[in-house]
């Protein structure tokens, strides 16, 4: 595995894990008129962050088909790194479909025993485990945990891998139902919360998993898990930012934490497909900037209340100059 790096040998800010994938966004609810585009949370995040301005990679496993070849052609376009990528001739890349309806949008997945879900340990301790080592930020997702056993276990991998490495983690719920049970995701997800540094789960994935839906209560139950930094996507009434406060004098005592409310932006809504992965990216580029989690947060908001007024997940991520001119 991975040896520890120093400082100065990050020369990533974002890398990410788990599944890129061609998507089919229905542009007319109820119609069999589809936009063919791309999508994956935690490839979304990493090119949202590379718009951002920041220096990215991305970590998974395709197919030898024609819809990678367009991911690869994608990333390059982007910036993205891809050294970390794998094709399996084998599997085939995963696609997915989004409908839109009265209660939203609805995925529709083909992705059994693709080429990501079949991503392992042994894979990750080539090329990617030396990406993490580089990377001042590894970004998994609930969606890298859900797509297979093995694909869950090379996260946690990936995970100690980033721990040993000085590598800092953040994790976006992004649950899934149709990956996997309930009571898998609440054992996993929770894991998963205790080993990051930056937790960024909305508010209906945790009120699904825990009940909950006071985002105070949420972010508290996040750091009892042992979350210390948590910034819960409120979807249209923005987000929560919540921070563990430093002791005073540095002595130990019961933790205390400092929470800001992000207002949302009422702009006019198009399609919210990718939203989250849109704030996530923007946050994890603007903290390896130097922004302080506040002012990433406000900035993450705001590049998001642009993704969702155009259709897709990642033909609407703005670039950082779109965002400023907001800001």
């Amino acid at each position: 595995m991975a040896v520890a790096t120093t400082r100065h040998e990050k020369n990533i800010e974002v890398v990410s894990l788990g599944e890129a994938m061609v998507e089919f966004n229905q542009t007319s609810p109820g119609q069999p008129q589809y936009l063919q585009g791309f999508g994956g949370d935690t490839s979304n995040a990493t090119i949202a962050a590379a718009r951002a301005g920041v220096r990215t990679a991305y970590l998974t496993r395709l197919g030898d088909d024609l819809f990678a070849q367009q991911l690869r052609e994608l990333w390059q376009a982007e910036g993205v790194n891809t050294e970390g990528l794998e094709v399996d001739a084998h599997a085939p890349t995963g696609i997915y479909f989004v409908t839109h309806g009265p209660s939203g949008h609805a995925f529709s997945y083909r992705r059994t025993d693709s080429a990501a879900s079949k991503m392992n340990v042994n894979w990750l301790s080539g090329a990617p485990a030396a990406m993490i080592g580089r990377a001042k930020w590894l970004h998994v997702s609930g969606i890298s945990l859900a797509i297979s056993e093995q694909a869950c276990n090379t996260v946690f991998a990936a995970l100690d891998i980033a721990r040993r490495s000085r590598t800092l983690v953040s994790f976006d719920s992004n649950l899934r139902l149709k990956l996997w049970s309930i009571e898998r995701a609440r054992i996993h997800i929770a894991n998963t919360v205790s080993r990051c540094d930056l937790f960024l789960p909305s508010i209906e994935d945790m009120t699904t998993l825990t009940g909950l839906t006071d985002p105070e209560a949420i972010t508290r139950w996040s750091h009892d898990q042992g979350a210390p930094r948590v910034v819960l996507k409120l979807g249209p009434q923005g987000a929560l930012v919540s921070e563990q406060r430093l002791p005073v004098g540095g002595k130990p005592g019961q933790p205390q934490y400092d929470s800001v409310l992000i207002p949302g932006r009422q702009v006019s809504m198009v399609d919210a497909t990718g939203a989250g992965d849109c704030f996530c990216g923007n946050i994890l580029a603007r903290l390896s900037l130097g922004d302080d989690l506040v002012t990433a947060a406000r900035y993450a908001n705001t590049a998001a209340s642009l993704a969702v007024q155009h259709w897709g997940a990642v033909a609407c991520l703005p670039t950082s100059m779109q965002v400023q001119a907001v800001l």
